[in-house]
């Protein structure tokens, strides 16, 4: 395309670009603008190294002169003009994200780069920000997808746009590097796995936190889990002694920061009778067979290093699962720290954190939520960073305007036809400071004030038309890159954080609900629409009927 504009002439050509999506992610009436840094960083750094001219040379067919490389050679975007919705902020489909302006060529050449830059991320950052709202404020979310995304850079790309979503943390150490996000993490199973005795402990004595005291944490913790085990009916001899030798370790080695996963051997058991009772949350305590369920190993040896560490001056700070009935066992995990913190007089067990892990998505969490789980943290990997419900957001970037005549694409597919010319977007608040529509405007129109009143349409059905009196005004788009520098003073990833929340504040309950959300308006002004419909005519052929 770029030869073949070169060729014609048309290189020089000024053009307009509007890059927006036809539909909201997730079954959701939301979406999460994000990526506008990256896109500035590569418009800086737009150029063609002579490697890379080299390589096209190679590439491309032998018919292409020698004269477009070296226009390739020194072409830059000092000429382009952006403008974009500010990053976090939500956004709806057919508003444009982001306007560019600038010679074709050069615009046309930027479309794959920043439609990758903004599908991704925005698509992660409004899947976080859903997760956000599903587990609600109190809370803490984990982003712990590496492993599961696609390729190094997707997983950094996922660790930096889940956080601007609302997520509290990642266990991607380089991203936590990069980005300065919180680094947060546990150990795995495999560590548990690698003790199969206390024998094999080689370190057993940690100084007392305030005294500096070399004290035993083996010989404390076999004390405490034979108590245990007796003041909470569990059968001393059915607990893991590898599994209580790998938390002694890592105690050991993060007296300040212990969190140990429990269910590497035997999560949850029936007993029969009495066994295990004195643990069970009450309104699981009245099965008619006298079952009980209970935790067998990893929920006594943790509450004895725990007890262990208690008195060397050090507090636990919680529990991961991994697998089960995540609700009945954080349910189960509550009432005993409870238990043990009320016996001992040891009341900062009671508020220990409970981590859940286990392929959670979106609709796990509400389920949770529906069953009173007593979960303080997940942990959150493959849903949120491969984004299973809807694997790409489809940003398309669509030319609008060249040499100020303004291009409309027209389709037998309604959703495909564009929104030709360049235009202003704003967005009407309502009294109670709840976004109403966004709007879109020709350039040349005044911009709408507060308390007047202003005809808003459907872009495409005519009897949907609503006047609106807004009681505050807000343009959307602002210069962010102009005469080849960036315009605006670039937030921290705290403050577009911030942003999202803040934004997504603006809209309606039933807007951001899980189920059958309400439809958030997106419309133009009437003289948009007549603009609109007549050049629809002016370039639809005419049929002719045999």
């Amino acid at each position: 395309m770029a030869y073949a504009y070169w060729k014609s002439g048309k290189h020089h050509e000024k053009a307009v670009f509007d890059l927006f999506f036809r539909k909201n992610p997730f079954q959701g009436e939301f979406t999460i603008f994000a990526g506008l840094e990256e896109v500035l960083t590569f418009l800086r750094n737009f150029s063609y190294s002579e490697s890379d001219i080299e390589y096209l040379r190679v590439t491309m067919a032998d018919t292409v002169e020698d004269e477009f490389f070296e226009y390739l050679s020194s072409i830059s975007t000092t000429d382009v003009t952006l403008y974009a919705v500010d990053e976090g902020k939500v956004v709806f489909p057919r508003v444009p994200l982001m306007i560019l302006e600038g010679p074709l060529i050069v615009v046309q050449l930027l479309e794959t780069t920043l439609l990758n830059l903004v599908n991704y991320a925005s698509l992660i950052a409004t899947n976080a920000a859903r997760y956000r709202m599903a587990a609600g404020r109190k809370i803490q979310l984990l982003e712990f997808g590496l492993r599961r995304a696609q390729g190094p850079d997707g997983g950094l790309s996922a660790s930096k746009y889940a956080y601007i979503g609302g997520f509290d943390g990642t266990s991607n150490v380089l991203a936590g590097k990069l980005y300065n996000i919180p680094v947060k993490g546990t150990h795995a199973h495999s560590y548990i796995s690698s003790y199969s005795s206390l024998a094999e402990l080689q370190i057993e004595t940690l100084q007392h936190k305030e005294s500096g005291e070399v004290m035993n944490l083996k010989d404390r913790s076999l004390v405490w889990r034979e108590l245990l085990s007796r003041e909470l009916n569990i059968l001393q001899s059915e607990a893991s002694d590898g599994e209580l030798a790998a938390y002694i370790s890592f105690a050991i080695a993060f007296p300040t920061g212990f969190v140990a996963l429990v269910d590497t051997y035997d999560v949850l058991k029936v007993y029969q009778g009495s066994v295990g009772q004195d643990i069970l949350p009450r309104e699981n305590n009245n099965n008619n067979n006298n079952n009980y369920y209970y935790y067998l190993s990893g929920l006594l040896n943790f509450c004895a290093v725990a007890m262990g560490l208690n008195d060397l001056g050090y507090r636990a700070l919680g529990i991961r699962i991994d697998s089960g009935d995540l609700a009945y066992l954080s349910c189960v995990a509550r009432t005993t720290f409870v238990t043990v913190a009320e016996k001992f007089n040891v009341e900062w067990l009671e508020h220990v954190q409970i981590v859940a892990s286990n392929d959670i998505n979106e609709e796990t969490i509400i389920s949770l939520n529906e069953q009173g789980h007593k979960i303080d943290c997940f942990g959150i990997g493959t849903h949120l960073v491969t984004c299973q419900r809807q694997p790409a957001l489809g940003c398309v970037f669509k030319l609008v305007e060249i040499n100020g005549e303004a291009k409309i694409k027209l389709s037998q597919d309604v959703e495909k036809v564009t929104c030709p010319g360049k235009k202003t977007v704003y967005r009407l608040y309502g009294e109670d400071g709840h976004a109403l529509i966004d709007l879109m405007h020709r350039t040349q129109e005044a911009a709408p004030e507060c308390g007047s009143r202003v005809l808003c349409r459907h872009p495409f059905q005519e009897s949907k038309r609503a006047y609106v009196s807004p009681a505050q005004v807000e343009s959307l788009h602002k210069l962010y890159w102009d005469e080849g520098k960036i315009q605006q003073k670039l937030p921290e990833l705290t403050e577009i954080r911030d942003r999202v929340s803040s934004s997504l504040q603006t809209l309606r309950q039933d807007h951001k609900r899980n189920l059958n959300p309400t439809p958030y308006k997106v419309g133009v002004t009437d003289d948009l629409y007549n603009f609109l419909h007549d050049l629809w005519l002016q370039n639809a052929p005419i049929g002719e009927l045999f």
